[in-house]
């Protein structure tokens, strides 16, 4: 019969402290503009840090960055594709997140707020109309979970998480509970566009 032990004096397991809440400015310090890695966020005081992805990683974040670019000139004037490096706070000081690739409103362009040295610019984002991460081992938690809360309580019409090793896309909408998993097409239709962004997986992981 199995017993319990007491622990033993002085060998009580230590509590662990609290962890450090950052502010938007401070993460901000930490971000040297000559060197894009590691990557620098801070979700809702939480300071998160990337390093520097594999190869693959980048070649799908171009192939979704030029698909939903070539979409917007064509289809969706009111948007406009966008890659990080980016400074995304929607106003808040605890929050700055860098999404690997989003669609901005393209009133921020021709209002000049996005051309701004400073991060001035960036803070006036409010907004943005889809945003998407493409896993990395190091990231998966951050995308699944800190970085995808943000998004969908910022009100983000589609947030899509892709896992290119998998080969599937996980699709969350602002009141989604559970991601619906995508493993044929992505598929985006924004208000006001003439036709659907369609995107096969097939294609994109390729």
């Amino acid at each position: 019969m199995a017993t319990t032990q007491e622990p033993r004096a002085g060998r009580l397991p230590a509590e662990r402290p609290p962890e450090r809440m950052w502010t938007a400015d401070e993460v901000r310090e930490l971000v040297d503009e000559r060197r894009p890695w590691p990557r620098f966020e801070c979700a809702r005081g939480r300071l998160l840090v990337t390093p520097a992805p594999k190869d693959l990683h980048q070649i799908v974040v171009l192939r979704l960055a030029q698909a939903l670019a070539n979409y917007c000139d064509a289809h969706f004037e009111p948007g406009v594709a966008m890659v990080s490096p980016a400074d995304i706070s929607w106003g808040h000081r605890d929050t700055t997140l860098q999404p690997d690739v989003y669609v901005a409103p393209r009133t921020m362009l021709r209002a000049g707020t996005l051309h701004e040295s400073s991060t001035a610019g960036w803070r006036e984002i409010r907004h943005l109309l889809l945003a998407a991460e493409v896993l990395s081992p190091s990231s998966a938690t951050y995308d699944r979970e800190d970085k995808r809360l943000i998004y969908q309580a910022e009100g983000t019409p589609v947030y899509w998480v892709l896992d290119w090793r998998a080969g599937v896309a996980e699709v969350w909408t602002p009141e989604a509970t559970e991601a619906r998993v995508e493993r044929e097409r992505l598929v985006w239709h924004p208000d006001g566009a003439s036709v659907p962004f369609e995107l096969a997986l097939a294609h994109l992981f390729r």
